[in-house]
């Protein structure tokens, strides 16, 4: 390589290192992705990755209807540095806390299985708290929040993180009343992502937005902080827990238990007149419609007046009764929240089963293949799915699901829980029940569609296809290459002993003869020695002649056998009385050349060996092709010789090993006095066709050669070892 190459090159390795280390440090920079604001009010949020909880957009925010705790979901860069996250929470529970998290990473699925740094607001003891987590809680500070931390009201969080110093502030917006709290980490979490976290409460979140911070940010928050701790220092202790009752809503009067009836009892109302009733549940789906569901079954409520409601609640819904024939509706209804619960657990039902309407307006689990998939109304994502002969409908409300919408495959298998609705509404009469899922949290695919799928087996059928004919190009090539080599070889041989060995032999017969010629007459017995000896330099030499004519390849050159037989045997008959006759049988068909070459030497041998013992007058030359085999067959009318004996002969034991080397048939056919036959039949490759060159190709890749005589593997195909 000249020097002006190794100069290109090493300034090409430079450059694509600098390119390397550019990207690198572009993708590794604390700034990339900030400022960051989320798009909830545009109805997407496939940047978000959640670990538990029930996830989806709702009212132009992010919202979470578990009361799961540690439910996350988690976004932004792991190198985001110095920076602060801020947004507006509202919890949606008596009993819990939600908040954010800032400099988050490793987040798995379970209580406080992240690392990071959480602020929020908590009911429990009506205080901001601010702590680390790492795989497991360490609360550092908890400032109490004048007037009580309250449930469904919207409270403006902020977290920044500069440094070792960590700071979080909450502003109660009817007020304006700001609480603040600071934490120094002396071995603190470097970098890491923004997250949204509820615990034992659902939360909802809107107005993310995350932006770099500065020391003077860093300092402003700090001050905020120690003066609430200064306002707070002299103000009376917090309340610890506040009760049952939800302390923003009034006391509903709870109706004597002989008023409330089981859901299951609405059914029995009378289909005509109006009746009332008092059913106490817990809501099991607020949207797109608000059911509630006892321990008896689900009724689907239409509400004149109702709180804000989330999954868990339990409440007490009166109205009235409109019977169906598998559930009720409770219209016109009031509902009064009681108590903030978990959600309840799904019942596993098969497709069958709730086809039948047993279990409607129940939440319900079932699993089935997906179908097909589409975009449904008022922003809805819509799955047709079966369980064997069983169709039905899934629907959930698109929030989140874009991107799984994306990801879902048909065929696959999908567990599903939902509320199990047969009304018309829904199910337009075109499948037995829907479910209504609560946020796309509820589907989970169990396992993707089969991999023989009819596009898959095409596929590869093509691609096996394609590297069979490369497999086979590449051995014909490989062949060919081999086949040259050895055919170079042996002319580079020839040539060598034509040069040394057969030059010799004609300096030496030309020796012989010059002293013979020089040799007194009255010597008859030096003579007779002298002509003895060029006699046998004579005949050496036209033994070499021979041998290298039979290395030399120029031999193959003419069009097929026939020609290329009759030629040589020509030559060797030339000024004798022998007669050549030579026909051709059949539509001469392209012979592999290493067949080719065996059967010219076999017949070169042939016709050499009945010039040489046999004396004949005629020798005859067939070359038969058929569509699967070609056959050659040299005939004399020579002497002929008793059968058995041909192992003697050199020639003959030539012959033999050529056939075996290809594997074709070899015959001798000779009786003293009746001539000898030599047959030599070998197995062409069938002409391809549409219906046979699979076999074909089969054949020439994957069938075993037998065993020839001496222990080696050996093919069918005659053009192969």
């Amino acid at each position: 390589m000249s020097g002006r190459a190794i100069a290109v090159a090493v300034a090409a390795c430079v450059i694509a290192a600098v390119v390397v280390a550019g990207v690198l440090a572009y993708l590794r920079s604390p700034a990339r992705g900030l400022p960051y604001k989320d798009s909830f009010a545009a109805g997407t949020a496939d940047e978000w990755n959640a670990f538990g909880g029930t996830w989806g957009i709702f009212d132009g925010g992010m919202r979470n209807d578990s009361d799961e705790r540690g439910a996350k979901l988690m976004t932004g860069s792991p190198y985001w540095r110095n920076y602060s996250v801020e947004a507006d929470v509202k919890l949606l529970g008596e009993d819990g806390d939600a908040g954010l998290i800032i400099r988050g990473s490793n987040a798995e699925n379970g209580v406080d299985s992240y690392s990071g740094y959480y602020a929020g607001l908590r009911t429990r003891d009506n205080g901001l708290t601010l702590g680390r987590a790492e795989h497991g809680w360490g609360e550092d500070r908890v400032a109490p929040v004048p007037g009580n931390v309250h449930a469904f009201q919207w409270y403006h969080l902020k977290l920044l993180a500069y440094g070792c110093r960590i700071a979080a502030s909450a502003t109660y917006l009817p007020t304006g009343k700001t609480t603040a709290v600071e934490m120094t980490d002396k071995d603190c979490l470097k970098s890491g992502a923004i997250g949204l976290r509820s615990y034992s409460s659902g939360g909802e979140w809107r107005n993310v937005v995350a932006r770099r911070a500065t020391e003077a940010d860093l300092q402003a928050m700090v001050a905020e902080a120690r003066a609430s701790s200064n306002a707070s220092s002299g103000s009376a202790p917090f309340i610890f827990g506040s009760g049952s009752l939800p302390s923003h809503l009034p006391a509903a009067p709870t109706p004597p238990a002989s008023s409330v009836q089981s859901i299951a009892s609405l059914r029995l109302a009378p289909s005509s007149g109006t009746m009332q009733a008092t059913i106490h549940g817990v809501v099991s789906l607020t949207s797109p419609a608000l059911y509630v569901q006892d321990s008896t079954g689900g009724v689907s409520v239409v509400a004149a007046s109702a709180p804000s409601l989330k999954v868990g609640d339990e409440v007490q819904v009166s109205g009235a009764v409109e019977p169906h024939d598998f559930s009720s509706t409770l219209r016109n209804a009031t509902v009064h929240l009681l108590w903030a619960r978990t959600p309840v657990s799904p019942v596993s039902v098969t497709a069958s089963q709730a086809a039948t309407g047993a279990f409607a307006a129940t939440f319900i689990e079932v699993e089935g293949h997906l179908q097909s998939k589409s975009q449904g109304a008022a922003n809805t994502l819509a799955l047709d799915l079966a369980d064997g002969n069983q169709s039905f409908r899934a629907i959930v409300d698109e929030g989140r699901g874009e991107l799984l919408f994306r990801k879902l495959k048909p065929n696959s298998l999908l567990r599903l829980r939902g509320i199990c609705v047969v009304a018309p509404r829904y199910t337009g009469n075109l499948t037995p029940f829907v479910l209504l899922l609560r946020s796309t949290s509820d589907i989970e695919i169990v396992s993707g569609p089969p991999w023989w799928s009819a596009r898959h087996l095409i596929a590869l059928g093509f691609t096996l296809l394609l590297l069979t004919l490369i497999g086979h190009f590449i051995y014909s090539r490989a062949e060919r290459w081999k086949l040259r080599g050895i055919l170079e070889e042996r002319q580079r041989l020839a040539h060598e002993m034509h040069d040394t060995l057969a030059q010799s032999f004609a300096g030496l017969g030309f020796q012989l003869q010059a002293i013979r010629n020089r040799m007194p007459e009255d010597i008859p017995a030096v003579h007779q020695q002298l002509d003895l000896a060029c006699d046998l330099v004579r005949h050496s030499h036209e033994e070499a002649r021979r041998s290298i004519a039979a290395l030399r390849p120029e031999t193959l050159e003419p069009v097929d056998l026939a020609p290329a037989l009759e030629i040589c045997a020509r030559k060797m008959v030339q000024g004798g009385e022998v007669s050549i006759e030579v026909s051709r049988v059949g539509e001469a068909r392209s012979v592999p050349l290493r067949v080719a070459n065996a059967l010219f030497r076999i017949g070169q041998e042939a016709i050499a060996n009945a010039v040489r013992h046999a004396k004949p007058a005629c020798i005859g030359i067939v070359l038969q092709y058929s569509e699967d085999a070609v056959r050659l067959e040299i005939a004399d009318d020579g002497a002929g010789f008793i059968s058995g004996r041909e192992a003697r002969g050199f020639g003959l034991r030539g012959m033999r090993k050529r056939a075996a080397a290809i594997s074709v048939h070899f015959e001798i056919v000779s009786a003293p006095g009746s001539g000898t036959r030599i047959l030599v039949t070998a197995p062409l490759p069938p002409r391809p066709t549409l219906n046979t060159w699979p076999v074909y190709l089969w054949k020439r890749l994957w069938e075993i050669r037998p065993h020839d005589q001496a222990g080696k593997q050996t093919y069918p195909h005659s053009d192969r070892r």
